[in-house]
């Protein structure tokens, strides 16, 4: 599974709100598409989400079809420079196809953003920011082979040199 990185300015520099309008612009670029409206439908539960900083650690995930997007929020200090920033586009259109997005969140604001999430998209969902976000089943089908290429390393060992 291939892994792309993308690092956005947030607080103080844009508020919740306005990280999410520019990450979303980022994952379905066409304007008009219904990734993009359904992503734009959740932008007052996404926005508090990374007003709570949950996203500087702990990345919301694009995942389904093409290669996964892990997304981060800089917050404060590192905001308001644009040194370790990234907000270039991507090569590809991360909501072509099946795609699903997992916010991360803090343990005390997962119910309300569950049930506020469900309202509006059945692909966009929430989790505790230090839980791994699931596999989709084409990509634990591919993973082993494009991986690793049917061999498995022994970490310990690996390490030891």
């Amino acid at each position: 599974m291939s892994i792309v990185r993308r690092d956005f300015r947030a607080s103080p520099e844009r508020t919740g709100s306005e990280t999410w309008e520019a990450i979303v612009a980022l994952i379905a670029p066409d304007a008009n598409s219904a990734a993009r409206k359904e992503l734009s439908a959740v932008h007052g539960v996404a926005g508090q989400l990374i007003a709570t900083e949950s996203c500087k650690e702990f990345p919301i995930v694009v995942y389904g079809s093409g290669p996964r997007v892990r997304i981060y929020c800089l917050h404060g200090e590192d905001a308001l420079t644009e040194d370790g920033s990234n907000e270039s586009s991507l090569g590809f259109d991360a909501t072509s196809g099946d795609w699903k997005v997992s916010l991360p969140a803090e343990k005390e604001d997962i119910a309300w953003s569950k049930a506020e999430l469900a309202k509006s998209s059945n692909r966009i969902s929430v989790r505790e920011k230090s839980e791994a976000v699931e596999e989709s089943e084409d990509e634990k089908s591919a993973a082993p082979a494009a991986s690793t290429g049917g061999f498995k390393v022994n970490v310990k060992e690996f390490l030891k040199s």
